[in-house]
């Protein structure tokens, strides 16, 4: 594992969103389009449909990664990264979520 510097890390903005939608993105067995409230409404695009349902994502408040560059994936832009933990073989993942409740947009530190 590589170190980054303190300003590298301060450059991240890291926020609450909380999940509005969620998609099945055609073709796709792992990805979902998600819409997300981070005090704006935003689409990102997530490889977790192995591991949720799109019942379960509703309403769910997460960590994302807001100034990530756009980047498309299956023809669709996706503004930013959801954060999640993954077991070394990727059979088990679990997104980062709030134990508490706090506005979308909220900014993590």
């Amino acid at each position: 594992m590589d170190n980054i510097t303190f300003d590298d890390f301060m450059k991240l903005d890291l926020r609450v969103a909380e999940i509005k939608a969620c998609e099945d993105v055609p073709g796709a067995d792992k990805l979902y389009k998600l819409t997300i409230d981070m005090g704006q409404e935003r689409t990102i695009v997530a490889g977790i449909k192995l591991h949720y349902t799109k019942e379960e994502l509703l309403g769910k408040k997460i960590a994302v990664v807001a100034n990530l560059e756009p980047r498309k994936l299956r023809g669709i832009e996706s503004h930013g990264m959801l954060l999640a933990a993954s077991s070394e073989d990727k059979s088990s993942v679990v997104l980062l979520t709030l134990d508490r409740d706090i506005t979308p947009g909220a900014k993590i530190s």
